[in-house]
């Protein structure tokens, strides 16, 4: 009995004091499985920092055509490029101060701050007159963003440890399907003067800003998320949740608290985990691998939507913006389902390294198919391509999580923003390289139609598939470290 009171104080100590405006009630918080309505939140939010990210690329071809910035229609691509990558060279300069502002402010209002910035400067993107102020209005949002790296430390900060996996795969989704959804939106909304000219006169602003209407859509998403985010529950200052039902006797209790944690004079937790996070090997080698796949994932979400609208004689498909959305909203369903109803069972079976490794070597042929897909025509490369598009994206959620999960279980939760913040630094800078690369590359392919070596794509998905080996090598021995436990 007296035993069952200790334990009780010290719950109580450990996760109740200090944090007045958690507002938690006890027996809650150690009964508490599957926060279902938190991590919906947090699908929300970080669908609608994820919609600009990509909205543009359907559209991003004609949009710097009508820049009149490009000579010939063969630098088009290269030029978008650069307005692709604008975005994560603001998001390099910025992720490591948001992650110390989510670590010394809480996780909270970076998040309600991000997506507040969303409304304001998508909406200006979607206003600009001319190749400038698209660059400047996508360095900007990156710069001023800095959701991603917090809200992964906000979700493992949810839920126990056997929910942590569904957590981050809920990120991993959120982003992933914004990712897609994204160019769903800018396919179908883009240029509707000329599509639904019964509705949207070619004299009003849809007319005048044909790039307006799925930025303004995406941006009063953001403000209606923004607003719901003033009723998340901060986690800054609550230690970690997942852990507490895991404990089933006074010793195991003690053990875990006094391994890591001591008191202040003032009656504060601190911890003694002080070591720098650069010294941090099974961080840094997380990360490291992150950047990889994440280059990889940046320049191929790049290149298909430029390839795909680019007429047949430079070896693209000729699709509309119209045709490009629909393939990304069956991608967009396609991933949904596979994150609610298969990837959980995929990953208590194989565990998450495992199918990390399977999916990045899955990768390699299936994007050595798409150069062949695009021979087709008509019905049968429509539903190759839908097909190759969905299966790409659920290998790449299946990294990605891998990733979170990694980086996450790393750190203490003390340092879970800024490693978060730090990750973001290094992906953003490999992804500020990777739609201006994937451009520049899809540029010089579309001009060799007839070399003698990999011709037209197909010297395009030969160096993505390099870039995914590299990735692949990084999550092996000796490359990847794993903490111990």
């Amino acid at each position: 009995m007296a035993g069952e009171d200790v334990k009780e104080t010290l719950l109580e100590k450990d996760y109740f004091e200090g944090c007045p405006g958690c507002k938690l009630d006890k027996q809650k918080v150690l009964q508490r499985g599957v926060p279902y309505k938190e991590l919906f939140i947090i699908w929300v939010v970080l669908l609608a920092s994820a919609l600009p990210i990509s909205s543009l690329f359907p559209f991003l071809y004609f949009m710097v055509r009508d820049f009149n910035i490009a000579k010939e229609e063969e630098d088009i691509s290269y030029y978008a490029g650069y307005v692709g990558s604008s975005y994560m060279l603001g998001r390099v300069l910025t992720s490591v101060l948001w992650g110390w502002v989510a670590d010394r402010y809480g996780r909270k209002v970076v998040i309600i701050f991000g997506t507040f910035t969303v409304v304001v400067l998508n909406t200006l993107f979607g206003l600009s007159i001319n190749f400038w102020m698209a660059i400047a209005t996508r360095f900007l949002l990156g710069s001023l963003n800095g959701v991603l790296g917090p809200i992964k430390a906000y979700a493992s900060e949810l839920v126990r440890d056997e929910y942590q996996p569904l957590a981050l795969s809920t990120v991993s989704t959120a982003w992933g399907t914004g990712l897609i959804i994204g160019p769903a939106l800018g396919g179908f909304l883009a240029q509707p003067a000329d599509k639904f000219p019964a509705i949207f006169s070619q004299k009003s602003i849809f007319g005048r800003f044909p790039y307006l209407l799925p930025c303004l859509v995406i941006s009063l998403l953001g403000l209606v998320i923004a607003i719901a985010c003033f009723w998340l529950p901060e986690t800054l200052h609550m230690p970690e949740l997942h852990k507490v039902p895991c404990h089933d006797s006074l010793e195991e209790l003690e053990c875990a608290h006094g391994s890591d944690e001591t008191e202040d004079t003032d009656g504060k937790r601190k911890t003694d985990s002080t070591g720098s996070l650069f010294t941090n090997w099974p961080l840094m080698s997380s990360i490291l691998a992150y950047c990889v796949f994440s280059l990889h994932d940046m320049a191929y979400t790049e290149i298909f939507s430029l390839w795909a609208v680019s007429p047949r004689k430079l070896g693209g498909l000729n699709y509309s913006t119209d045709g490009v959305g629909e393939i990304l909203a069956i991608t967009g369903i396609g991933l949904l389902v596979f994150q609610l109803f298969l990837f959980p069972p995929l990953e208590r079976r194989f565990g998450f390294l495992r199918l990390a490794r399977v999916s990045g070597f899955a990768c390699i042929p299936l994007l050595t198919s798409y150069s062949y897909i695009a021979l087709l025509s008509g019905v049968a490369l429509a539903l190759l391509i839908t097909c190759a598009s969905v299966l790409k994206n659920v290998l790449s959620l299946c990294i990605v999580t891998g990733m979170f999960i990694l980086q996450n279980r790393a750190v203490d939760q003390h340092q879970r923003g800024a490693a978060n913040g730090l990750a973001m630094t290094a992906m953003s800078l490999f992804k500020a390289i990777g739609p201006a690369g994937g451009g520049a590359v899809l540029s010089w392919a579309q001009v060799r139609q007839d070399a003698p070596f990999l011709p037209g794509t197909q010297i395009v998905f030969f160096i993505l598939n390099v870039i995914e080996a590299m990735g692949i090598v990084l999550l092996f021995k000796p490359f990847l470290v794993l903490r111990e436990p």
